[in-house]
């Protein structure tokens, strides 16, 4: 009511919770490379481009992997995952000049990868898409970490919550001691709490891969 200045509709939807709400589902299958041209740091290189009379068009053709980002599953896709080495992790895309970047003189019409890349506009457009995808897989790969930590946070739960029912009964039974059941109910909390963590850095995550996707994607 603070925030609105007035009194709250009375129409408004039933209160749910985030799980409610759905906010952690899976990540879409088929995502392309093509949503990261919506990053506002790609635009503004390609913008610094334009003012030196560069061709857009050929510099996303050289240097703008055009490629499926998810599998089927929702995971990162072979191809994406090819665009760095094993190694070290390093970028491993290969540009490749089909169509003049400057089209202002037959010199620099003909001038190779290496060359091009001597223009301080054309090097900062790469880098940034070099950092805009590995933003991309940086979260890819938090997220499969963080779907094996979910798994292990509720087995953890449902196991020590099914405990504390046990000694519960035994306490009511007067089998188990106080001692006993205050420390069921500590380690059913603490479990329950990580649960909860864990499902916060999974939203994180997704708020972070809908960042480097350049929104609009999930």
């Amino acid at each position: 009511m603070l925030l609105l200045g007035a009194p709250l509709p009375a129409d408004l939807p039933p209160e749910k919770t985030l799980q409610e709400m759905h906010l952690d589902a899976g990540i879409p299958a088929g995502l392309l490379s093509e949503l990261l041209e919506n990053r506002p740091d790609i635009i503004q290189a390609e913008y610094a481009l334009r003012a030196a009379n560069a061709n857009i068009g050929a510099a996303r053709a050289a240097f703008f992997p055009r490629i499926l980002i998810t599998a089927s599953d929702g995971v990162a896709s072979a191809s994406f995952s090819q665009l760095f080495s094993a190694s070290q992790l390093a970028w491993s895309f290969a540009p490749s000049l089909t169509l003049p970047i400057f089209d202002f003189g037959r010199n620099m019409a003909n001038l190779d990868v290496a060359e091009v890349r001597k223009n301080i506009g054309v090097a900062q457009y790469e880098k940034t898409i070099q950092t805009a995808f590995r933003e991309v897989a940086d979260a890819l790969a938090g997220r499969a970490t963080l779907d094996d930590q979910l798994a292990a946070a509720e087995g953890q739960t449902k196991s020590e919550l099914e405990r504390k029912r046990l000694v519960e009964q035994r306490f009511a039974n007067g089998i188990a001691g106080a001692l006993d059941r205050l420390d069921a109910e500590r380690a059913a909390y603490a479990a329950q709490q990580s649960l909860l963590q864990v499902r916060a850095n999974r939203l994180i995550n997704r708020a972070d891969l809908y960042k480097a996707l350049g929104g609009g994607a999930l």
